[in-house]
């Protein structure tokens, strides 16, 4: 049994296109293993805090010296981690604001990303992630068309910089499906078209 954990970033309900397509793969991944787990969390209507001074403070001082306040501002840091280290793969549905991702789910990462929980320091100060082994899915939603041939390509900030930070913990069979143009008519439909394409394909070989 795979465990798979899918998690939606937008605040739209339904007029949104990431929540609509990861719904989409994960449905479909479920209907041809109907044996696996799917865990679902939805920090778009349901955002996890930023971190603040309390939260470094615990993240970076040994537990034993935790007070109750330290070890509070842990705590949901600690769930998404271990959430996070219970599934085997990852659906992530993540829209495009300003080239990059949402302020959603950039507190997310923040919370997740974590010394001694997600990656190490060795004595060098060279770092090494440690959530290894997992794969995952990241659906993009975009309103132009920041395809890799696009003059806007050199604005996507969203693909590298989710490649890298989930990179830097250990996850690096990441898989991209993009749904550009969706603010342009004619192209809204044919790329969302293209999407769909592109889960049914991952969906046989993932």
């Amino acid at each position: 049994m795979v465990k798979i954990l899918h998690i939606d970033s937008s605040p739209r309900g339904e007029r949104s296109h990431s929540r609509e397509l990861s719904k989409e793969f994960v449905s479909s991944w479920k209907a041809a293993h109907p044996e696996d787990a799917i865990a679902y969390r939805d920090i778009g209507r349901h955002p996890v805090p930023h971190v603040n001074e309390a939260w470094i403070a615990a993240a970076f001082s040994p537990p034993e010296t935790h007070t109750p306040e330290l070890t509070e501002a842990l705590r949901i840091s600690d769930e998404l981690i271990d959430e996070l280290l219970a599934a085997d793969r990852y659906v992530f549905g993540v829209p495009m604001y300003n080239f990059n991702i949402p302020s959603t789910f950039k507190a997310y990462i923040d919370q997740i990303v974590r010394a001694n929980r997600t990656f190490a320091i060795d004595a060098q100060g060279g770092f090494r992630g440690l959530v290894e082994g997992k794969k995952a899915v990241i659906i993009t939603a975009r309103g132009a068309d920041f395809s890799p041939t696009s003059p806007a390509a050199p604005y996507d900030f969203q693909e590298p910089y989710l490649r890298t930070i989930f990179g830097f913990i250990g996850i690096t069979d990441i898989q991209f499906i993009n749904a550009n143009s969706l603010n342009e008519g004619d192209a809204r439909t044919q790329s969302l078209s293209e999407a769909r394409a592109a889960i049914k394909d991952l969906i046989t070989h993932w």
